[in-house]
């Protein structure tokens, strides 16, 4: 019985360890559609991102990224910057 639970364990903390990350960035000037679709475009280009999901009406975007990469919060203000848009600071999840 105790090596089943640790078994059962060990494997819940390995698929852990493999899981996709996310990050949930606030975003000021994201007002239409045309917004959104750019910034979709601007993180689907990184290597890093392997989904975008972008909520306009509240103004967020979340980043999942694949296994093992990410992106600093400095590369996301300045991809978000680039794109003529900013991080909302004040916001948080």
């Amino acid at each position: 019985m105790i090596k089943s639970f640790f078994a059962v364990a060990t494997l819940f903390l390995s698929l852990q360890a493999f899981a996709s990350v996310e990050k949930t960035v606030f975003v000021k000037g994201m007002v239409c559609a045309f917004c959104a679709q750019g910034i979709e475009k601007k993180f689907t280009k990184q290597n890093e991102i392997q989904e975008v999901n972008v909520d306009l009406e509240n103004h967020k975007v979340v980043l999942k990224f694949k296994e093992s990469l990410s992106l600093s919060d400095e590369k996301i203000a300045e991809l978000l910057k680039d794109s003529g848009y900013t991080v909302d600071l004040e916001r948080k999840n």
